[in-house]
Formats: structure tokens, C-alpha cells, sequence
């Protein structure tokens, strides 16, 4: 049980929606939105400036590409038991 009050993606109408299906549309892998991008659900103006920050700093090449940005990623999640 989430401590933040997020919106499932059955849930999600309007802008929510659109954001929701948008993110999943270039992740089909991923058939659900992942709970740490819910936790924003309740301000889609908000989710949607964390999604693109993101994409810009972890998705993007820069001084590192993202295969080791994903790697270190990866270890960070296991050292704090995280499931992301």
C-alpha cells in the first residue's frame, strides 16, 4: 500500500490518461505505469515535467551513455532493496 495517494491507470481520465498511454506507448515492455511515476499521478502538469527530465538526464547520451547510466542505475536499486 502506497503512502503517497497516486491514480491506477484503470483510474486515470483526461490529461492523466493521455500522459499514462503516451509513456507506455514508447515502453512496451512496461504495461503498467510504474508506481514511482504514479506517486506524481495526483498533478499531471507535474508528471509530465518529471517524465521529460528524465528523459533528458537518464535517457540521453551525454558524458555517460545509457547503457551505463542504466548500470549504475541497477546497482543503486540493489544496494536500497528498491524494485526499480
Amino acid at each position: 500500500m502506497p503512502f503517497i495517494e497516486w491514480i491506477e491507470d484503470e483510474d486515470a481520465d483526461g490529461e492523466l490518461a493521455e500522459l499514462y498511454r503516451a509513456y507506455k506507448e514508447t515502453r512496451p515492455d512496461r504495461p503498467r505505469m510504474p508506481g514511482i511515476l504514479k506517486c506524481f499521478s495526483q498533478r499531471p502538469d507535474f508528471l509530465q515535467r518529471v517524465i521529460q527530465f528524465s528523459n533528458e538526464l537518464h535517457f540521453s547520451d551525454g558524458h555517460l551513455d545509457r547503457r551505463t547510466k542504466e548500470m549504475i542505475a541497477t546497482l543503486v536499486s540493489a544496494l536500497n532493496h528498491c524494485p526499480y
